[in-house]
């Protein structure tokens, strides 16, 4: 575990795992880290990252239509920000976690680079999702090139946070005894701290950068060898320029899009909820001090291990029916560990279970969007290279569902009255994490079955929408798809 995991200042937001988030979305990491090592006030901290995420989330619908005004080029429309992204997100990468000699200007410094890092993140990770719709023309490979990618996106995560749990994590600070003390937790551990091991620390965490960018660069160079963009042949005929405003209104108007984003919003919010605050409730509700972290890697090698088969399960059943049943089945676990006591065997049972929801929660979505786009295109033949713009906003979602949830973990437990590092916590701050980890998910999990129940593209109409979209091909192919001729295919559909 990361250095001072326990010790945040006035919030508890330095205690939430990052979860299933990608490897570039890590507020309570980098805020552990402003506090402890690079020893930014509490309030510069929380601003920061407030002005980052709030940076981030504006970020990826302006790269989106950014990209959806690109040119094609030799190396594709997508790939060339994802070449030019990936050295200057490494080099910003690694300044967040180097501590400059002018303390007057941290702040500053940690603000400049971490608005930075996420912006060219933003320009790296929107075009790869949207890479989905450019491998390929057949729903079923890119279906099977989600699931690969959301099983490498998740062994990332373990992946990251491992190599940077094991280097930094030999300098961990033990809790409080007397709960009274925790209001000065941070300044009295800052106090006894010697240069010396605080430098040391320093130096592991750029360690870690350093890994962590250089695999961030071998895998940049292994998608950009081995990936080609392919164009749609209807696509050459259209050259139509879309305004942003025009863009966002197509977008957002279609039905079945806000549909989807609408139930991907409650349900990831809900497994964020889960995945936020289940270290906390093994830490203090059951009592699983030393046993949280093996509980987080058992539910996110759950989660590897089950994307394959519910990738399996949505060819054989369509994906309406495995996310109803892949998301709700998170239901009956939750409601157990409501009412259960501290039995570390049945918790192991529902952290498995939960990683079973996780994977079907995050792949079965993502999954549904190339769908819909499929539709958008048959509706709107004129309106050509929109894919970035969809699958920005989808990002953007996932990053306002982790914004919210972050924010409602955090205030929850400060009216609760949590003690920050405290070995133990009082019994409302336990009553408040059971909330969030059970009552508050299963509500939201609710809410969004009922939105995907909405949900308008079934099996049927995907393959309606599929024999319409190789018939224009085909035309466009053996003669040429004029404008009108594609407008002429939509009314008949």
């Amino acid at each position: 575990m990361a250095k001072g995991e326990g010790a945040e200042s006035g919030s508890a937001a330095g205690l939430l795992p990052t979860g299933i988030l990608p490897a570039a979305e890590r507020p309570a990491q980098v805020k552990i880290y402003l506090l402890d090592v690079a020893q930014v006030d509490p309030f510069s901290a929380s601003i920061i990252l407030f002005v980052g995420r709030a940076w981030d989330a504006f970020t990826d619908p302006l790269v989106g239509f950014c990209i959806s005004k690109s040119s094609w080029t030799r190396l594709g429309r997508l790939m060339p920000w994802i070449i030019f992204s990936t050295p200057l997100a490494i080099i910003a990468y690694f300044l967040i976690w180097f501590v400059p000699d002018f303390p007057q200007g941290q702040a500053l410094w940690y603000l400049l680079f971490y608005c930075l890092f996420e912006t060219l993140v933003t320009c790296f990770h929107v075009p790869y999702s949207a890479l989905t719709m450019f491998i390929s023309t057949e729903q079923s490979e890119r279906d099977s090139a989600t699931a690969y990618r959301m099983t490498v996106e998740v062994l990332g995560t373990v992946l990251g946070t491992a190599i940077q749990g094991q280097i930094v994590g030999q300098a961990d600070t033990p809790c409080l005894q007397d709960p009274a003390d925790s209001a000065l937790a941070t300044e009295g551990a800052n106090r006894t701290q010697s240069t010396t091991s605080l430098r040391e620390t320093q130096n592991a965490y750029l360690l870690a950068a350093g890994v962590i960018a250089s695999i961030y660069v071998i895998c940049a160079v292994i998608l950009t060898l081995g990936v080609r963009e392919q164009r749609e042949p209807y696509e050459t005929q259209q050259t139509e320029p879309i305004s942003f405003f025009r863009g966002l209104r197509l977008v957002m108007g279609h039905g079945p899009y806000v549909k989807l984003i609408a139930g991907f919003l409650f349900t990831s919010l809900a497994f964020m909820l889960v995945e936020g605050n289940f270290a906390l409730f093994c830490t203090y509700t059951l009592g699983f001090r030393n046993e949280f972290q093996n509980l987080l890697l058992a539910i996110m090698l759950s989660a590897t291990f089950t994307i394959p088969i519910w990738q399996w399960f949505l060819t054989r059943f369509g994906k309406k029916t495995a996310v109803n049943i892949g998301i709700s089945s998170a239901v009956p676990f939750l409601i157990l560990v409501a009412f259960m006591e501290s039995n570390l065997i049945v918790t192991y049972v529902v952290a498995v279970a939960a990683g079973i929801s996780v994977a079907a929660a995050f792949l079965l979505p993502w999954s549904m969007l190339p769908d819909v786009i499929d539709d958008f295109h048959l509706k709107q033949p004129q309106s050509h290279g929109t894919e970035p713009i969809f699958f920005s906003f989808y990002v953007f979602f996932t990053k306002f569902a982790s914004g919210v949830s972050l924010g409602i973990s955090t205030l929850s437990l400060d009216f609760a009255g949590y003690q920050t590092r405290g070995c133990s916590q009082p019994a409302r701050v336990k009553f408040t994490l059971k909330m969030l980890v059970t009552i508050a998910p299963i509500v939201l999990i609710l809410l969004g079955l009922l939105l995907f129940k909405l949900y308008p593209i079934d099996e049927e109409k995907r393959r309606q929408n599929k024999k319409a979209l190789q018939a224009l091909r085909e035309e466009a192919s053996s003669s040429g798809c004029s404008d009108t001729d594609s407008t002429e295919l939509a009314s008949i559909l």
